[in-house]
């Protein structure tokens, strides 16, 4: 199983911009479809971006569209995400996760899929 740890949260005002990285251990990462999560306090996890293992497809919650941008670097075993334009509605903490399904050809119904998870990294935008 694939071990991941984000890194990148931190505060910053609304308009400003973050790049968050998940470093994979364990196994490549080109084995697995990758994702974005987040769960702001006193809501449920919900889905930001997944990306294919090879990059070839790429799907975004529409709240983050436009402004967020998720890749991956397979041999350096890391996945991204380019946030820009931060709102303080984007403010919680932000999970990487990994699934067997290689290659997403929809937007995820949910989280099921996704077998490994970081521990999360906080992201806090100030209006």
């Amino acid at each position: 199983q694939v071990q991941l740890v984000e890194s990148g949260g931190g505060l910053v005002q609304a308009g400003g911009s973050l790049r968050l990285s998940c470093a994979a251990s364990g196994r490549t990462i080109s084995s697995y479809g990758m994702g974005w999560f987040r769960q702001a306090p006193g809501k449920e996890r919900e889905f930001v971006a997944v990306i294919s293992w090879n990059g070839g497809s790429i799907y975004y919650a529409d709240s983050v569209m436009g402004r967020f941008t998720i890749s991956r670097a397979n041999a350096k075993n890391t996945l991204y995400l380019q946030m820009n334009s931060l709102k303080p509605e984007d403010t919680a903490v932000y999970y990487c996760a990994a699934s067997d399904q290689r290659y997403f050809i929809r937007r995820p119904r949910g989280s099921d899929d996704f077998g490994s998870w970081g521990q999360g990294t906080q992201v806090t935008v100030s209006s």
